[in-house]
């Protein structure tokens, strides 16, 4: 046994080394800082989505996504900071469109 192998074998097995104690590389990142990134840029998108069709039910997705990315401590806060904006706006629009109609639905009419 050579002295590398022996180091090999001697980390893997105190629990500093790598999983498979092969020594083949990185680790991959943790599924949840992925998951996280993807929910920021789910709620930019259905935020923005949002200001346009079915705000009722995409603004509090938007801002539920972005609260779950932002509690998971996610790489792209800026995103998911801009689908809690949006989503708020979502139901800011929602708000407006309620009191100047009087029901819940778009009219590009006039």
């Amino acid at each position: 046994m050579t002295h590398t192998a022996y180091a090999r074998r001697t980390t893997s097995a105190s629990g500093t080394g790598t999983e498979s104690g092969t020594g083949a590389g990185p680790a991959p990142a943790p599924r949840s800082t992925r998951d996280a990134d993807g929910l920021a840029v789910a709620s930019f998108v259905l935020g923005l989505v949002g200001l346009l069709v079915m705000n009722i039910l995409l603004g509090p997705a938007a801002i539920v996504m972005a609260l779950v990315a932002l509690a998971r401590s996610t790489a792209r806060r800026g995103r998911a900071f801009l689908g809690l904006a949006l989503g708020v706006a979502d139901l800011v629009v929602l708000a407006f469109l309620v009191t100047g109609n009087g029901v819940v639905t778009w009219d590009f009419g006039g």
